[in-house]
């Protein structure tokens, strides 16, 4: 037992220093998680072996990290993402991709052998590591962006549609037992989800109890919540299903009950979850990586992740630009940091060949390498998709770089960028425009709760007058932002001019000239 906890305290000693430590790389460039996935690796059995991530306590407690992060996911994602237009084009997407992935798997069946280690190949080169990306997507504030909401679409199938086709295809029971446990738990879910979505309408007497509940010391609505989780992921294990689909399934359904969600619930779930679960969970998943096996197949890694960018994010990048709403929306560069956000890989490929191991469809060698690739598709997937993600289609330095290049071609550059330019800005406010929607209806579905008709009135009143003061600070703030390029362009152009030949035009006349008096001012309708 003294081993057990010894154990613990390493894992909490890195899971409190991790922060600092992402925190003192510049530009925070790695995620604390890929920190983690490190230490695990190198602290677990096949590194310095501090670290008994086979003991039984150290396990239940990763499974329950595990079981918190896809809670979570699942909590954060708005239903209508998923069954919406974003979400279709997700799930059609996610269709693709494995239908290529199946044909590369057959092509190249170097990973895993037979009929069942093609499709658990497919699976693999087909799966996002959602849960795994809310924290990062958290950390770099991309949770409630368009950018978000896309990753969030497309990303939910990766992870949903492949913790069913787990328990469909690789399952050792019948095609009709295995349906039949996952419509038991859909009935299950759906019956949770409608009597607890009615208790909160109707205002019951439970939910009341549980309403008052919320700051006292019994912290009712979060046992509850433990209690709905630990329901259906118990469900999942009893019935031999990955303990994911029901950790997503009790997202889904606290979702349903809260549509606009509850930051009080949400702050303490997260708390206890990222204060020490969700760390534990990733710090022994790192346990599971054996460099040295790495290191003797670096081929098998490289060929692993670059199938993954052309099943995955290739598909994915060409949906957003078919799409006639996104590829006007969303920028190239955007699109691209979308895809390779989606091409994460890591819970399910730790599940997927595990399973293909236990059914001899894999070599725990080659398993062991997919497992660091998917731990290395942590880092550098959301690196990459970072950096376009910060790449200004348009500013001025992207802009000399072009006429050093082609000067001949200056006008049509100046017109170029500032087009672009100003597209950026529609982009802005159509997200703030959706930002404020989503405040309002949030507002609105607060406000009823509130009985007192006066206190009620005064409270609308004042949240209405803070949206108008924010509302204001956006507009100055996008003037501002469209002043300074336009000034930086000009300021460019005479530069040029005053070492080229030719006149060297007014700011006035730049703007003549590039055509930009006659554009739609960019914060019209702010």
């Amino acid at each position: 037992m003294h081993s057990e906890f010894v154990s613990l305290a390493v894992i909490a000693f890195i899971s409190a220093i991790i922060p600092m430590v992402a925190k003192s790389i510049p530009r925070r460039l790695v995620p604390e998680t890929v920190l983690l996935l490190l230490a695990g690796s190198l602290l677990g059995p096949h590194g310095f072996h501090i670290i008994d991530s086979h003991a039984d306590s150290i396990h239940m407690l990763s499974e329950m990290g595990c079981a918190l992060l896809f809670l979570l996911a699942g909590f954060e994602i708005d239903p209508k993402s998923v069954t919406g237009e974003d979400g279709r084009h997700g799930l059609y997407t996610w269709i693709v991709t494995f239908i290529l992935a199946v044909g590369a798997a057959m092509a190249v069946p170097i990973f895993a052998q037979g009929r069942e280690g093609i499709l658990a190949t497919a699976l693999l080169l087909t799966t996002t590591a959602l849960g795994t990306l809310m924290p990062i997507l958290k950390e770099r504030g991309l949770m409630g962006t368009r950018i978000g909401d896309l990753i969030l679409s497309y990303g939910t199938w990766g992870e949903v549609a492949v913790v069913l086709c787990v328990a469909v295809l690789l399952s050792t029971r019948s095609t009709w037992q295995t349906a039949a446990i996952l419509g038991g738990l859909f009935l299950l879910c759906v019956w949770i989800a409608l009597m607890g979505s009615k208790s909160v309408k109707d205002g019951n007497a439970l939910y009341r109890f549980l309403d008052s509940k919320a700051g006292a010391s019994s912290q009712t609505p979060v046992r509850v919540t433990l209690l709905l989780l630990i329901l259906l992921v118990t469900f999942s294990a009893v019935f031999e299903l990955d303990i994911v689909l029901g950790a997503f399934a009790a997202g889904f359904v606290l979702r349903y009950i809260i549509p606009t969600g509850s930051h009080t619930l949400e702050t303490k779930l997260e708390g206890m979850a990222f204060g020490f679960f969700i760390p534990l969970f990733f710090t022994v998943s790192g346990c599971t990586v054996d460099l040295k096996k790495v290191a003797a197949m670096p081929g098998y890694l490289v060929i692993f992740i670059a199938a993954l960018v052309l099943v995955r994010s290739i598909p994915i990048i060409l949906s957003l630009s078919l799409r006639k709403s996104t590829r006007k929306e969303i920028s190239l560069h955007n699109r691209t940091s979308i895809a390779l956000y989606c091409t994460t890989a890591l819970p399910l490929i730790v599940a997927i060949t595990g399973i293909a191991v236990r059914q001899h469809l894999m070599h725990e060698d080659v398993a062991s390498v997919l497992i660091a690739a998917g731990a290395l598709t942590v880092f550098l997937m959301p690196f990459l998709g970072s950096i376009l993600y910060h790449v200004v289609d348009s500013d001025p330095i992207s802009a000399i770089k072009e006429i050093l290049h082609s000067p001949s071609e200056l006008p049509e550059i100046f017109h170029e960028h500032v087009h672009i330019m100003n597209k950026h800005f529609k982009e802005e406010q159509l997200q703030h425009a959706i930002w404020k929607c989503n405040r309002v209806a949030s507002l609105k579905d607060s406000l009823r709760r509130i009985e007192n008709e006066t206190e009620r009135n005064m409270m609308y009143k004042l949240a209405a007058k803070h949206l108008r003061e924010l509302e204001s600070l956006q507009e100055k703030s996008l003037q501002e932002r469209q002043q300074l390029m336009i000034r930086q362009y000009a300021e460019m152009d005479k530069l040029y001019h005053a070492y080229h030949n030719g006149d060297i035009p007014t700011l006035l006349e730049w703007e003549k000239m590039m055509g930009y008096d006659k554009e739609e001012p960019a914060t019209q309708g702010a």
